[in-house]
């Protein structure tokens, strides 16, 4: 499927882009201390806190990772923005209340001061790791957007990347974000959520699609594993729950009510974008077997669409790959300024010095990130981000959830050895079962396990009287 970009696919992208950089311009207008730029002051309405969880939910594994995994497994590839969805719904329902009750500005900060320094900097390090991960799937899926654009090499493509990364967060922060999230999910259903009716269309409906493949797998839930599947779901239903990006979108929310709704706006929003890159991959699929599978959305959206809309879709892509990179900047930016750099290196900075030394750790991870994807070509996007955020929830979630719950019930040494053990066996599970049960369950099995047993173990060693 040999496919170019013409002047007409040009246009569409040029002035697409040219409206999100005049969004993320109008953004840096608004940010005049490092708690504007962080948490957005806390003045952020229902859709600008949506835009900035969608901003970073809803990135190229949402989007061309999921349209690459309908392409080589079916209908399963839904669960990664089903998942997001879910977890989007429980944290508007259950958790936006008690996280804007506490000073928070990152979950390690929050770790820390509810249990002990070392809970937080355990909690530091993994979610470093993690951001890590986040940003090779997103640098995936900007090398397989640009490469199908223009054909440019891998290393070129991912330098174009960052460059956009950088305009993206550097100036606006989370208003950058959350305002060129709004712009972005809204060119997201033109591109994706549109892609996915029409290839459903150009199918046949379901009686063509379900004449193309058979029921199993490509129609079920579970087409791989109930095992790999499910944990698909569940590891981003936990990483919302988790995640810095999420939960400082929300504490971002200038009252309780903007930010619940934006988390449920979220919630109904993302799971559409998701259907219409399984719709596209299964398309790609009967008619273009041959294809690289990341290559699937993209190679539709050139191939099927006029090529104004199809340079605006094509422009609104990669704006939600570099829009969930920036997002995941923004995140770990704040947690190595607040909580390492204030809190160990240079304890009384002073606002502006904190402004300038997140701007220079937003560069350095975008510089450093070049190489990590370049070396990881062809590698499933998704599998990044799953592992991310088995991670991230198997570090910092029932530790968080009994910090906001059930405060006086854990303790300190229970809270850092769930944060320590969880992760240890996320990892050690992966490389000593790699085609086993997924290694989330017993992630969290060590997890709660740790949390339970150790603070029992404190409880009964505090006799009264003693000491």
């Amino acid at each position: 499927m040999s496919l170019s970009i013409t002047s007409g696919h040009l246009a569409g992208i040029i002035v697409t882009l040219a409206g999100v950089t005049l969004v993320g311009l109008y953004a840096g207008r608004r940010v005049k201390s490092a708690g504007d730029f962080q948490v957005g002051g806390r003045r952020a309405g229902t859709a600008v806190v949506a835009g900035a969880i969608m901003g970073t939910l809803v990135g190229g594994s949402s989007t061309i990772g999921t349209a690459q995994m309908a392409f080589k497994y079916g209908l399963c590839a839904w669960w990664f923005t089903l998942g997001s969805g879910i977890g989007c719904a429980l944290l508007g329902l259950g958790m936006v209340r008690r996280v804007r009750e506490v000073p928070l500005h990152t979950v390690p900060q929050y770790l820390g001061l509810s249990y002990a320094k070392s809970t937080g900097l355990i909690a530091c390090a993994v979610a470093f790791i993690c951001s890590g991960l986040g940003i090779v799937a997103q640098g995936l899926s900007g090398v397989a957007l640009l490469s199908a654009m223009f054909g440019i090499a891998s290393l070129a493509a991912a330098g174009v990347c960052v460059l956009l990364v950088l305009g993206f967060v550097f100036f606006g922060g989370v208003w950058g974000a959350g305002l060129v999230g709004m712009f972005k999910s809204s060119l997201l259903y033109l591109a994706v959520v549109g892609s996915g009716a029409l290839a459903y269309y150009l199918a046949g409906g379901q009686a063509g699609l379900m004449a193309l493949f058979p029921s199993f797998p490509w129609f079920s839930f579970f087409g791989r594993s109930f095992n790999q599947d499910f944990a698909l779901g569940l590891s981003m239903l936990v990483g919302v729950l988790s995640s810095q990006y999420y939960i400082q979108a929300v504490y971002a929310g200038k009252s309780l009510a903007d930010a619940r709704r934006g988390a449920l706006l979220s919630a109904v929003l993302i799971p559409p974008v998701g259907l219409g890159g399984v719709l596209v991959g299964l398309y790609m699929r009967a008619n273009f077997p041959g294809i690289s599978s990341d290559q699937a959305l993209p190679q539709f959206i050139l191939g099927h669409l006029p090529p104004v809309l199809a340079g605006v879709a094509m422009a609104a892509l990669l704006i939600t790959v570099i829009g969930t990179w920036a997002g995941i900047v923004l995140g770990i930016s704040t947690i190595l300024t607040r909580d390492i750099y204030k809190q160990y290196i240079r304890p009384g900075v002073e606002d502006s010095g904190m402004l300038l030394m997140q701007r220079l750790i937003i560069l350095l991870v975008c510089l450093l990130s070049v190489p990590l994807i370049t070396t990881s070509a062809g590698t499933l996007i998704m599998g990044w981000v799953t592992l991310s955020m088995f991670l991230q929830g198997c570090t910092t979630l029932l530790p968080l959830l009994a910090a906001l719950f059930l405060p006086r019930l854990v303790t300190p040494a229970a809270a850092t050895l769930s944060a320590l053990l969880g992760p240890l066996a996320v990892v050690a599970w992966y490389v000593l079962f790699p085609d086993g049960l997924s290694p989330v369950y017993p992630g969290f099995l060590v997890s709660l396990l740790a949390l339970i047993l150790v603070s029992l173990v404190d409880r009964r060693g505090r006799v009264p009287g003693a000491g």
